[in-house]
């Protein structure tokens, strides 16, 4: 046989109340930490450069592209470096595809032109030996269309280097994005 005994129920004491308080509060502002960090992280998911963006940018490039008589490759690349669209125009080799894919992917590292970069290299000793850099123009910026959020990059490549970044630019700005960044003030 077992004898229960009787649990005496006594009100809280104030040190154990306080501390109850204190460890509510903790939990609170966890769940407020956390739901604020996934807030961001789905904004900044957002702030990538979407499939249809991406194609957008891609049809703006080939309309530009026809209308000049030319042929070439357009990679997208969202903000992280990742391809979002790749295009190969008729009449063009592997290669070109590459060295587009290659000159978004430096954009989308450095997080501007390779024409920029080209200048850089001339500028700043080592410069052109670091890591992702393209010294070829034809690989833009996409900002956001008031240009202040970085969204993604674009590499053309398949004809004359001005001609690949005036494409790239003729897609960007054809599908609503802005290529320059524009800085508060």
């Amino acid at each position: 046989m077992s004898t229960a005994f009787p649990v005496a129920r006594t009100p809280l004491s104030p040190r154990i109340r306080v501390a109850s308080r204190r460890r509510s509060s903790r939990f609170i502002a966890a769940i407020l930490v956390t739901l604020t960090w996934f807030w961001h992280s789905s904004a900044a998911a957002q702030s990538d450069i979407t499939a249809r963006a991406a194609s957008q940018i891609i049809d703006g490039c080939v309309a530009h592209a026809k209308g000049k008589g030319q042929s070439h490759a357009i990679a997208v690349y969202d903000r992280g470096g990742q391809p979002v669209a790749l295009l190969r125009m008729d009449g063009n080799p592997p290669g070109v595809t590459d060295f587009a894919m290659q000159k978004a992917a430096a954009v989308a590292h450095w997080q501007f032109s390779t024409a920029d970069m080209q200048a850089a290299a001339k500028e700043t000793p080592g410069f052109g030996a670091a890591p992702k850099v393209v010294t070829v123009p034809g690989g833009v910026p996409v900002y956001a269309s008031d240009g202040k959020l970085f969204v993604g990059a674009v590499g053309v490549s398949g004809e004359a280097p001005g001609d690949d970044a005036a494409c790239a630019e003729a897609g960007v700005k054809a599908a609503g994005f802005s290529v320059k960044r524009k800085t508060a003030g």
